[in-house]
């Protein structure tokens, strides 16, 4: 699909023309809304362009390829912009050039300046992957995971220069399951994050939409995952760290040592056993230490116990760890994380 090019400045819309929406976002989350926006484009509203990151290296070859946004939006034949910065007036002028009467934010991964924010004729909007005000910043969707949050969602908001603190147009929740991972609640709150957004334009379409302000005393924050964030503390609580093995699956991957080779684990358990914790060997087990290998290894935490369920060493394959501890030969008394 190619949208129409912008109206001559001095050219008037009327109410009956579709609203002009220039999209703004990177990874695969925002790709998904944005092929259900252009999807859904017609006598409402049309994109008309694409903002995303500018190409990065990526893969084994290294070679220079689109963010996920950019490669939808070429795919569609839509006119993608890719600044290296925004806070530019060649950046702005062309922004502007498009005419927008929406400017439509979903993980972009920069604070947008007034410049940017006032250079649509309606508003910007964002779609933020969590039930604002609660889990603002880069990483909601690993927070709310970690927090062990029962429900997530998302918010759409009018975007202001302060990070997704603007007010809430519509939100809509859904609860979490007991083993939601970081990949899994992706995929379920980019399709919920398109419905929400399509909904908030019919409701715009139609005239004023109301805005709630956030209540700023119930903010919490995250921020980027790197990987340095993935090293399990065996010292932690044995409910955290399972919490890690879901928040970071499939990246970074909550990983330790066992060896002096690096151990991924993909997936765990914590083991409600009373007789096992309050035994006299565990009771004094460092944390991190092996206290049971059979039929599946069990870690002895700061506060519990952890069973690892499926592993994966370094340039190996995903397996069972009771699979590949048996392989290994481990025994009741190793370490990990030494």
């Amino acid at each position: 699909m190619v949208s129409p090019p912008p109206p001559p400045a001095s050219e008037s819309r009327s109410g009956n023309s579709p609203m002009r929406v220039v999209f703004m976002g990177t990874p695969a989350l925002a790709a998904h809304i944005l092929e259900r926006l252009v999807a859904a484009s017609g006598k409402d509203f049309i994109v008309v362009a694409v903002v995303t990151r500018p190409d990065q290296p990526r893969n084994r070859g290294m070679r220079m390829e689109p963010s996920e946004v950019g490669a939808a939006a070429a795919r569609h034949g839509l006119p993608i912009l890719k600044p290296i910065k925004i806070r530019t007036p060649d950046f702005l002028a062309e922004l502007k050039s498009y005419a927008p009467d929406l400017l439509v934010v979903a993980a972009y991964g920069r604070i947008l300046p007034n410049g940017v924010l006032e250079a649509p004729r309606i508003m910007p909007i964002n779609v933020h992957a969590s039930l604002l005000p609660r889990h603002r910043g880069a990483a909601p969707i690993e927070g709310a995971i970690l927090a062990g949050d029962r429900e997530s969602g998302v918010t759409i908001m009018r975007v202001v220069e302060r990070m997704d603190a603007g007010p809430i147009l519509l939100q809509r929740s859904i609860p979490l399951a007991t083993d939601e991972t970081q990949g899994s609640l992706k995929d379920k709150l980019a399709e919920l994050g398109a419905s929400a957004l399509l909904e908030t334009l019919a409701i715009l379409r139609r005239g004023p939409i109301a805005e709630i302000p956030q209540d700023e005393e119930a903010a919490t924050y995250t921020a980027q995952i790197k990987k340095e964030d993935s090293i399990i503390d065996w010292s932690a609580e044995a409910v955290r760290i399972e919490r890690m093995t879901r928040a970071f699956d499939p990246w970074p991957v909550a990983r330790t040592t066992l060896g002096g080779g690096e151990l991924m684990v993909w997936r765990a358990r914590v083991v409600d056993d009373a007789a096992l914790a309050g035994s006299s060997d565990v009771a004094t087990a460092a944390p991190g230490t092996i206290v049971r290998v059979k039929p599946e290894p069990i870690v002895k935490c700061g506060t519990g116990l952890l069973a690892l369920i499926e592993v994966q060493a370094a340039g190996r394959r995903r397996m069972a760890a009771a699979d590949f501890f048996r392989g290994r030969r481990v025994e009741v008394g190793a370490r990990l994380g030494q």
